[in-house]
C-alpha cells in the first residue's frame, strides 16, 4: 500500500484541501505501480513567495520503490497545478523506466 506525504511551504495556500486533491491525483495517476511503490513525497513550493515572476512554483516528488533506489522529478511553472503535472508525468516515467528494466 502506498503512502502519500505533501509538504508545502508557507506560502502554499489552503493546505487541507490541497493535500487531498494532490493525494487523490497521485493515487489515481499511480495505481497502477501500487504493488511496487511504498511512498511518494511530494514538495510544493513558492520560489518567489509573492514577490512575483514567472516559473516560480516548484513541485518535486520522490517515490520509493521497493528494493530499489528512490526516483526522483521535479517541475517548476507559472502556476501550481501545472508544476505538478509535470512532475506526476516525470516520476510516471520514471517509475516505467526502472520497472521495465527489472522485467528486461
Amino acid at each position: 500500500m502506498m503512502t502519500i506525504q505533501v509538504n508545502t511551504d508557507n506560502h502554499i495556500d489552503g493546505k487541507e484541501d490541497f493535500n487531498t486533491y494532490i493525494k487523490d491525483l497521485f493515487n489515481d495517476k499511480l495505481k497502477r505501480f501500487d504493488a511496487h511503490l511504498t511512498r511518494i513525497e511530494v514538495h510544493l513550493s513558492d520560489e518567489n513567495a509573492g514577490r512575483g515572476g514567472s516559473d516560480d512554483k516548484k513541485c518535486n516528488v520522490e517515490a520509493r520503490l521497493e528494493g530499489h533506489e528512490p526516483i526522483f522529478a521535479s517541475a517548476t511553472a507559472s502556476e501550481m497545478h501545472i508544476a505538478i503535472s509535470e512532475a506526476l508525468q516525470k516520476i510516471k516515467s520514471g517509475i516505467d523506466h526502472t520497472l521495465d528494466k527489472v522485467k528486461n
